[in-house]
């Protein structure tokens, strides 16, 4: 009879207990995104034990320091994301606190129909600290928005775990920075300018008819007097 180690007994007694109020397919997700983990920090940096705190869930997520020279990275809007869909052999992109990713090798789990397809083409980095991936959440907040707001601290570590899976992974690979399409930036800002100018003119027409009216009320006073 083979030995189970002592940490895989302990992982899946204490996971084993809660499945019955937990989604399955979540759970497994989680499960091999950890088990793709330690194996990234042994690789990286020979840490042959580093297994089992991650496999319990009582290790810190590794903290991704940005590019030094982030001004200079390639950068991907919103709208050049959506695009990298894997249709018509487009490559899979997804994003995850504002970092994009190439996870086109990775097909077989997130082209269409498969389970991880829900995150690609966007950035869904609530998606991965609540494990909502449908609808919305229990802040009624949409399950695949890229905003963090009302998340709990352990929701933000989840995030946290599969952006290092991510980034230490050796088949995926970072490609750039989400950012907003500068020709939306400046149409919003010449927007914002002629709506400012043209508040000014409805003010400035205001303060005309105003004076106008003082000067007739006092000429009317001189009048009568």
């Amino acid at each position: 009879i083979m030995a189970v180690p002592i940490w895989l007994a302990a992982a899946v007694g204490v996971t084993g207990v809660l499945l019955s109020r937990v989604d399955y397919n979540m759970f497994f997700m989680k499960f091999f995104r950890n088990l793709s983990r330690s194996k990234a920090r042994a690789r990286l940096h020979g840490n042959k034990y580093a297994i089992i705190p991650v496999m319990l869930g009582i290790e810190e997520p590794m903290k991704i320091q940005d590019d030094i020279d982030a001004e200079d990275a390639l950068t991907i809007t919103r709208e050049e994301l959506e695009e990298m869909d894997g249709f018509d052999g487009a490559p899979l992109y997804l994003s995850i606190r504002g970092r994009v990713y190439d996870v086109s090798a990775g097909a077989s789990f997130y082209a269409e129909g498969k389970e991880y397809h829900d995150w690609v083409g966007k950035d869904a980095s609530r998606s991965f600290g609540t494990g909502c991936r449908g609808g919305v959440d229990r802040t009624g907040m949409d399950c695949l928005s890229e905003s963090l707001e009302g998340l709990k601290e352990n929701e933000l570590k989840e995030i946290d775990r599969w952006l290092e899976l991510y980034e230490t992974h050796d088949k995926y690979t970072f490609v750039g920075h989400l950012v907003d399409d500068p020709v939306n930036e400046i149409l919003d800002q010449i927007e914002e300018k002629d709506a400012n100018v043209g508040k000014e003119e409805i003010d400035d027409q205001s303060s005309d008819k105003t004076d106008g009216t003082s000067r007739g009320e006092s000429a009317e006073e001189t009048v009568e007097i």
